[in-house]
């Protein structure tokens, strides 16, 4: 178990790279089972999405696209409650499978402002899926249809992940060491 300083906290080896890895390809193996026969389409939500669904792409074993689309929630490690779209979402979704590839749930506010979104662009259906989910923190009721990992309230960095910014590019998750 390894410890990083980040700015000023301290984090310590929660998820190691290889369990990442397995998850990610499991979860890749379900999507491809559940979705033959269609081409869906990922809607990566930056920035902390980005390297899951890249590795996500990788695993699946079926005809797919991408695209990414981004929200932002966060300052420092409290979510400010309030979700602001900055980058917005370009193809047409009308009949389309869409399923939205996020870092982590926690309150789900993201993903009902997400579902809201595209509600109104006709897809034939919006499916979900995590590399994180909090369910302590869930505040929304949401049909989470992909969870790769079920953690404790935690705040996390790595594999995407940050800290104000800093700690994507980390391989394993870490965890906040409360000092």
């Amino acid at each position: 178990m390894s410890i990083v300083k980040i700015k000023d906290k301290t984090f310590r080896t929660s998820i190691t790279e290889a369990e990442i890895k397995e998850r990610v390809k499991a979860v890749a193996q379900q999507i491809s089972k559940d979705m033959e026969g269609k081409t869906p389409l990922f809607l990566g939500v930056l920035n902390g999405s980005f390297i899951f669904a890249a590795d996500l792409m990788r695993e699946m074993t079926i005809p797919c696209e991408i695209s990414f689309v981004k929200l932002a929630s966060y300052q420092g490690t409290t979510s400010t409650g309030k979700i602001k779209e900055v980058l917005g979402i370009n193809e047409d979704l009308s009949g389309r499978t869409v399923i939205i590839v996020e870092d982590i749930v926690e309150s789900g506010q993201t993903m009902k402002r997400m579902i809201e979104s595209l509600g109104t662009r006709n897809p034939a259906s919006v499916h979900i899926c995590t590399l994180f989910f909090k369910p302590d923190k869930l505040k929304e009721e949401l049909n989470l249809d992909y969870v790769a990992f079920r953690i404790p309230d935690d705040f996390i960095v790595g594999y995407g992940l940050d800290y104000d910014q800093q700690g994507r590019e980390l391989k394993d998750i870490y965890t906040i060491v409360e000092e």
